[in-house]
């Protein structure tokens, strides 16, 4: 530990030398923390956390810093910000369980388009125009839309492929690749 930043003084137990060390880092501790975490409450927690983290098992994480690799403020917030990012984690987790939300909770409101694509009537043939219907206006499966055509599967995606690539073609004002 450097001698510089009190860590040889938390090492040898002397008594005051942790609060000289909280009093000393606790602001860049909270700073690393508040760039990952933007509410104030979780910010204390989190900050907290940080400082448990540091003094656990006898200052063991403080004992492995290394002066060599990099400066102890550095090496405070990566600490920091790790120990921040892994309790949001856990936290997203563990708000609530899927199965514990109610379906309804989870639909989303359809959203319709402001007004329908219009595109030139020679641009797609029947075919394509028919599939793109019944797999976007529909929301047809492509199954679903073979199964009604009669056609193969492949069929279905390669000409809603194609249509794809024609109507990108024409409204970025190129023509289609052939």
């Amino acid at each position: 530990m450097a001698q510089d930043s009190g860590l040889e003084a938390l090492g040898r137990g002397e008594r005051g030398a942790w609060e000289r060390f909280v009093r000393r880092y606790a602001s860049l501790i909270v700073a690393a923390v508040r760039s990952v975490v933007r509410e104030p409450g979780l910010v204390e927690d989190l900050t907290q956390e940080v400082f448990l983290r540091l003094c656990k098992d006898d200052f063991r994480l403080l004992r492995s810093y290394d002066p060599a690799r990099a400066g102890l403020s550095t090496w405070l917030t990566i600490v920091a910000r790790s120990t921040a990012r892994d309790a949001m984690r856990r936290h997203r987790l563990a708000v609530v369980p899927l199965d514990a939300v109610p379906e309804a909770a989870l639909a989303l409101a359809p959203v319709e388009p402001a007004q329908k694509l219009k595109w030139p009537e020679a641009l797609l043939s029947p075919r394509q125009r028919e599939i793109l219907e019944m797999l976007y206006d529909r929301e047809m499966e492509v199954a679903e839309v073979a199964a009604a055509l009669g056609i193969d599967r492949q069929t279905v995606c390669s000409a809603h492929h194609k249509a794809m690539t024609k109507l990108r073609a024409h409204f970025k004002g190129r023509e289609p690749p052939l």
